[in-house]
């Protein structure tokens, strides 16, 4: 489903639409362990409903059907390196293939490539490409279209939040019609992770304006589907590729609904329009519990590889001060945002990563709720109250108000805002909330840098490496820095992590980049989320691991090969 897929952490980190996000259908963007295995399934993922094991093991898988899911934004590009968006990857990630995948144990193994190997350290890849993959207009994909993704991705000129990945290697070289190799002048952490992003079709793209040729709306992948078509503001329909090397996908159809609010998603559901959503804590925990629900769907529960924030732009007079950010922090009771908004379904967060991995750092405290200390540290700040109950104004009489934006449709976010919202005003700052459609808030809003400060969520990748959000290089418009952060020691511990590749080396690096975004609060993490998907049971196939339950969306099949619910304009 479209809450639970996201392609980016092949190629980095991607704004979330709607929370419980970080699952991809090919790319699962799920963190480096999994977490600790809980009663009920493998690796922390519980079903909320029995399953006959017949069901996923010995049943013979049926061809043909329509899945319909939904999804709360728009895309905006299905070129993959133009769009930093999830509602976006989440449509190519099914259209086209890169050179490597996650598997069901979270381990990259070969896709399109036949094989590789890692030579001199990690300075040196060699792939080899497999023979017979074809783009769906009949085009072989070769190492030629490799080489161009590559080029493409360094050209100064190519509009993408992602090149500098590309940008570490020093040469690339085709050695044969479907074989190459690169090459790093120092180790590259994120070297093989980097062929894992799209490959891209030479032979339709090369001295296309990327803005403006018809393949952001008409894609041409080689991988498991095809779009069909995408009626704007309503729905992208996808079809099976006959011709996919990995083999045909068993659904004949997707459906991609464009539903920009999580109630009107569930009513669908509940009306059968829908097969799978996200639910929210209180639909998981009460909506969804009595025997009519049981026989007819399955829903799952896991710690969703994705957190929510609040990001402060610090071009503004409001936030330039470190002083009114840690205020901020200490004025939120993030274990009350966590109730208020997840019904517990979830954690504070007190940093980028995901508790339990590896690169998590647990020394750094995720809720340090003191209204006192607020107080006290925006008096430092020259931020004073002059009455009781009045509004709490700077030296100049100004008062403290400020606008929160978040995407429209999302009601874990508006809730967060209304807490925070409260919270604030406590301390006689006024906040107002304003919600904007999914396409626009990104376009007109986060890449411009036109707000105060924005609730969002990133999901959280593989790799910890935060370069593109964190280097003082991507502060700029349309990068992924758009709080507009800049610190030079943060700077020189990003260029060195990434260099690295010995765990136990990396790992002091990334806990002190934890420890001066705490320092800094830049962001105020708010939370983890729960991911709670819920999908129709006559939806075989879902066979839950490390990677979540979509990793292998291509051997999903309908019960029957019933085309699904019935699509109506």
């Amino acid at each position: 489903m479209l809450q639970m897929r996201t392609l980016a952490l092949v190629a980095g980190l991607l704004l979330l639409a709607a929370c419980g996000q970080g699952e991809g259908k090919t790319a699962p963007a799920v963190s480096a362990r999994p977490a600790p295995a809980q009663p009920g399934g493998p690796s922390g993922i519980t079903s909320g409903v029995q399953t006959p094991a017949k069901s996923a093991s010995t049943a013979k898988p049926q061809i043909g059907g329509r899945l319909v899911e939904a999804t709360i934004g728009e895309p905006s590009n299905l070129i993959p390196p133009l769009a930093s968006d999830s509602a976006s990857h989440e449509v190519a990630d099914l259209i086209y293939v890169g050179l490597l995948k996650y598997d069901k144990n979270i381990n990259l193994v070969p896709l399109a490539a036949e094989s590789y190997e890692i030579l001199e350290d990690g300075r040196l890849l060699k792939f080899t490409l497999k023979k017979g993959i074809r783009w769906t207009d009949g085009q072989p994909l070769t190492a030629r279209d490799v080489e161009f993704t590559y080029r493409l991705m360094i050209d100064p000129k190519t509009p993408t939040a992602y090149a500098e990945d590309f940008l570490a290697v020093k040469e690339f070289k085709l050695t044969g019609e479907y074989s190459f190799e690169v090459r790093y002048d120092k180790p590259f952490a994120r070297a093989l992770v980097t062929w894992a992003s799209s490959i891209l079709p030479r032979h339709l793209l090369e001295g296309q304006d990327l803005l403006k040729t018809p393949l952001t709306r008409q894609p041409v992948g080689a991988g498991p589907y095809m779009l069909k078509s995408w009626t704007a503001g309503d729905r992208l329909v996808l079809v099976a590729n006959p011709d996919y090397f990995e083999g045909r996908a068993f659904i004949d159809e997707v459906v991609m609904r464009v539903v920009p609010d999580q109630s009107t998603q569930f009513m669908e559901l509940k009306s059968g329009n829908l097969d799978q959503i996200n639910l929210s804590p209180q639909q998981y925990l009460y909506q969804t519990k009595d025997q009519g629900w049981a026989a007819n769907y399955r829903k799952f529960q896991y710690v969703a590889s994705a957190y929510t924030y609040m990001g402060f732009n610090l071009k503004s007079r409001l936030f330039s001060d470190v002083r009114v950010r840690r205020a901020i922090n200490h004025a939120l009771n993030k274990d009350e945002i966590v109730r208020g908004v997840l019904s517990g379904l979830g954690q504070a967060a007190g940093g980028p990563y995901k508790p339990g991995t590896w690169a998590y750092d647990a020394k750094i405290p995720a809720n340090e709720y003191d209204p006192a200390l607020a107080k006290k540290l925006l008096a430092e700040a020259g931020w004073t109250r002059r009455a009781p109950d009045g509004p709490l104004m700077d030296k100049d009489g100004r008062p403290f108000a400020f606008t929160i934006l978040t995407n429209q449709g999302n009601s874990q976010r508006i809730k967060a805002a209304i807490i925070v919202q409260s919270r604030l005003a406590a301390l006689g700052i006024k906040v107002e909330i304003r919600t904007v459609e999914w396409a626009a808030f990104v376009k007109e809003f986060v890449d411009k840098g036109r707000f105060d400060a924005i609730i969002l969520g990133w999901n959280i990748v593989q790799d910890p490496d935060l370069y593109d959000v964190w280097h003082s290089s991507k502060a700029v418009p349309g990068g992924l820095n758009f709080v507009g952060y800049k610190n030079p020691e943060l700077d020189e511990l990003l260029e060195r992590g990434r260099r690295l590749l010995d765990q136990k080396k990396r790992k002091p690096i990334y806990d002190r980049v934890q420890e001066i975004l705490h320092e800094d609060q830049p962001y105020c993490f708010l939370y983890v989320p729960m991911a709670l998907p819920m999908v129709n049971a006559r939806v075989q196939g879902i066979e839950p691991a490390p990677a979540g339950i979509s990793y292998n969306f291509i051997r999903w099949w309908i019960k029957g090969a019933e085309k699904g619910p019935e699509l109506t304009q």
